[in-house]
């Protein structure tokens, strides 16, 4: 798809670059991205400044409301919409930097006069939540990012080009500053925690200590906490389902960089994410957004009878799942997804494990789970071969 574009953007979180060795220059990387196709490389943590005073703004606004939770891991949304939907309210209504960053690249190219349809955002995702918050948008009618691919994929590619290409390969330097430590090391956890003003704060990540948390502070076991960092992955999106080296070995190359790059911050080098002070006003009102409401699994039926006995399907549904919430039918978790089920919402074939016992027994075939995968992921989005 990036072809169909005269302008191809990549947007790439600062966990991709983690993935190769610390010795791999970035503008060895974005040579090659560029070589693969994408006319301009974005990193989507250059929006890392505008999101934290973007949510210190509201934070200011809404003193009283306590504790604030980020709403950067999109699986986190909507596991809170689903299993904890008293907290809703508490999430920070702030589009996540993936999108101010989309908002910018998209700014600064119509501002050389690059029609909108000659324009294509492309997310390198590392997650699959991330995926379904481009393709099916909670806060908005629909994402201006046009494709999403799969970080691990392009890593082999990038890295294959790398490769070809040799140690005495001449690729041009890059031009445009760096980003600064605090960008770099924002998806990490603590990333946001770091930089946030809240005296009593936690950083918490993966998806069984997230939800741990949320019962105890739902219980009110938990008290004056201002602000939570909440990322299902553990060591955040360093960890997350399409990385493709060891979440501690990326973390430390991440760290390794933000050293460098508070380093040429001392000495007086501008980074990248201080570009963006230029548009901050205009970034600033696009990152207001709205959470969509509470989606609670214990409104199942009007009728106490049938709640119940929807309860209970609910319970057996979940015994025949993996339970790994791996994210894949479009749902935040295989509770989540079993709920929908008896709800009548998608259907247990949805999901691709069970996909896989139907298909042993033969009551599925292969062109039935391809069509089933193109309505959850898009036409297309699965190569039959």
């Amino acid at each position: 798809m990036i072809f169909k574009y005269k302008h191809s953007v990549a947007l790439v979180p600062a966990v991709f670059l983690g993935q190769f060795p610390s010795d791999m220059r970035v503008s060895r990387i974005y040579a090659a991205l560029k070589d693969l196709g994408f006319k301009h490389v974005f990193e989507v943590e250059s929006a890392a400044g505008i999101y934290a005073e973007a949510k210190h703004k509201y934070a200011q606004e809404h003193a009283d409301k306590k504790p604030l939770i980020s709403s950067f891991c999109p699986a986190i949304l909507r596991m809170i919409q689903i299993k904890y939907p008293s907290l809703v309210d508490n999430m920070i209504p702030i589009k996540a930097p993936l999108d101010i960053s989309a908002i910018y690249a998209l700014k600064v190219l119509q501002e050389l006069n690059v029609p909108r349809e000659e324009i294509g955002l492309f997310y390198i995702t590392p997650c699959a939540a991330k995926i379904v918050s481009v393709k099916a948008t909670v806060e908005e009618e629909k994402s201006i990012i046009d494709g999403v691919i799969n970080m691990d994929s392009l890593y082999n590619r990038v890295y294959k080009k790398i490769k070809e290409q040799g140690k005495n390969y001449i690729f041009p330097s890059l031009k445009t500053p760096q980003l600064s430590a605090d960008a770099i090391l924002s998806t990490l956890t603590n990333g946001e925690r770091r930089i946030c003003m809240a005296k009593h704060s936690y950083a918490i990540d993966g998806i069984q200590n997230v939800m741990e948390f949320l019962e105890k502070l739902e219980n009110d076991e938990v008290e004056d906490v201002e602000f939570l960092e909440l990322r299902a992955c553990d060591q955040s999106c360093a960890g997350a389902l399409f990385s493709c080296d060891n979440r501690f070995l990326c973390g430390d190359r991440m760290y390794t960089r933000a050293r460098r790059a508070a380093e040429r911050e001392r000495n007086g080098e501008m980074s990248r994410d201080r570009e963006l002070d230029k548009y901050k006003d205009y970034l600033l009102e696009k990152a207001q957004t709205k959470i969509a409401a509470a989606r609670s699994m214990m409104v199942l039926d009007n009728d106490i009878s049938k709640a119940l006995e929807k309860m209970e399907q609910i319970d057996k549904t979940q015994n025949i799942l993996p339970h790994i919430d791996c994210g894949l039918c479009g749902a935040p978790t295989c509770e989540a997804f079993a709920s929908d089920v008896v709800c009548g919402d998608v259907s247990i074939k949805d999901c691709i494990f069970y996909q896989r016992h139907l298909k042993r027994l033969g009551q599925i075939s292969e062109e039935e789970c391809l069509s089933r995968s193109n309505e959850i992921w898009g036409k297309d989005r699965i190569n039959e071969k």
